[in-house]
């Protein structure tokens, strides 16, 4: 294989939730069907009906099941199909084991969502041998020691290896360098490239444009004339430009922040900000563990076409309260949310201050700064002794008791 100086892996758990049910099943029960075996999907509460799908197995992908519908609609198309409630500790500690092994490779590893990762192993031949090898003996590795398979996309651009890792499915391992990209990646349809969505994907096909490659030769002063900057970034990719660097997570002393891929398409405000209010409750009780404050929250949207966008805003006085930063967070969202539906949502809370930092009094604030803490304290105590589930907001029961 050609040496590149730069090699990036995208790992990315093939259909990730009912993978990790099926796994969990069958050590649980040896007897156990495998679930990823028929036609399956994994959604919310199954006694109600209501809910949507969250993850599929590719017997239940033939009868045209999608995630993100609902599960009277997926009964519809397939009346056998057999459904599994979701179990979101379960899948988190399977998510945190498959970031485990992929650390042990290297320690740029920056995880993008519960199910997939990218590693920038360059430099690593000398100890791991070839990256075609490597990824190979990463991919069985997962599958001998944890019982799930993965896709491995490899390239020498950041984006490009995860375009490889959604090339055939599952348990495969797939190259496409920059140098690759006119054999393997422009024959493609152009809506097969990542940021460009449905909507842009009409518009290109409006102008003639059907593949990648044509994409790529298309002068950009006609695409950024269409498409503004959008056009830019979606030209540039079908080229293979893209320098982003992989971004392990490293302790950040100057904010606390988390964000979440949600499993289908957000579109409407009230189920956002109730993303937002888990958001929130995090990153406010990782402050208050902290003894600090933030002075400065923002939110970031990232919608079904990768496009992200964010707003901030510094506050009148430093806060690690909930319900404080989760106002400030959906004032924030109304801002900038434009209805196009959403895949991830983020709040960031920066500029600390310890907790000696005063608050100024307004004459039009009856807000009881000091019960509003007392009461986050007292649930943070709770959670710590009995474990996260012992304290729910009556909205996360209300409205999420169908995903849980």
């Amino acid at each position: 294989m050609e040496t590149y100086n730069k090699v990036i892996f995208h790992i990315d758990v093939n259909s990730a939730f009912l993978s990790w049910e099926a796994v969990y099943r069958l050590k649980s029960n040896a007897g156990e069907v495998d679930i990823r075996n028929i036609p399956s999907a994994i959604c919310g509460d199954i006694s109600t009906r209501h809910g949507v799908i969250l993850a599929k197995s590719i017997p239940a992908k033939k009868y045209g099941i999608t995630t993100g519908e609902s599960v009277t609609e997926a009964l519809k198309k397939c009346p056998d199909l057999y459904l599994a409630k979701s179990n979101s500790k379960i899948y988190r500690e399977y998510s945190d084991a498959f970031i485990k092994t992929l650390e042990e490779y290297s320690p740029d590893v920056e995880q993008c969502s519960i199910d997939e990762a990218f590693i920038d192993v360059s430099g690593t031949k000398l100890l791991f041998g070839d990256p075609i090898e490597l990824a190979n003996t990463i991919k069985d590795r997962i599958y001998d020691e944890l019982g799930f398979t993965v896709n491995i996309g490899i390239s020498d651009v950041k984006l490009l290896a995860k375009m490889a890792s959604d090339f055939k499915k599952p348990n495969r391992v797939h190259t496409l360098f920059k140098s690759e990209i006119q054999n393997k990646m422009w024959p493609l349809p152009v809506g097969e490239l990542f940021y460009v969505g449905k909507a842009t994907q009409k518009r290109l096909l409006s102008l003639g444009i059907r593949t990648i490659g044509e994409l790529a030769n298309t002068d950009l002063a006609i695409l950024k004339s269409n498409l503004k900057k959008h056009g830019e970034i979606i030209w540039k990719l079908a080229r293979g430009e893209d320098v982003s660097l992989v971004e392990p997570e490293t302790v950040d002393n100057k904010g606390y922040g988390n964000s979440t891929t949600i499993a289908f398409d957000v579109t409407d405000a009230s189920t956002a900000k109730l993303v937002l209010l888990s958001l929130s409750e995090n990153v406010s009780a990782r402050m208050r563990r902290q003894d600090v404050k933030a002075e400065l929250i923002s939110v970031s949207i990232k919608d079904f076409n990768f496009h992200t966008i964010s707003h901030q805003r510094v506050l009148g006085a430093a806060t690690n309260i909930t319900k404080e930063i989760h106002m400030v967070a959906c004032q924030l969202f109304d801002e900038i949310w434009d209805g196009i539906p959403i895949r991830l949502l983020g709040i960031k809370a920066t500029k600390l201050k310890g907790l000696q930092t005063g608050r100024q009094m307004s004459l039009f604030d009856y807000e009881d700064y000091e019960k509003l803490g007392n009461a986050d304290k007292a649930i943070d105590s709770i959670r710590k002794r009995y474990g996260n589930d012992a304290v729910k907001r009556a909205s996360f029961v209300t409205n999420f008791k169908d995903n849980k």
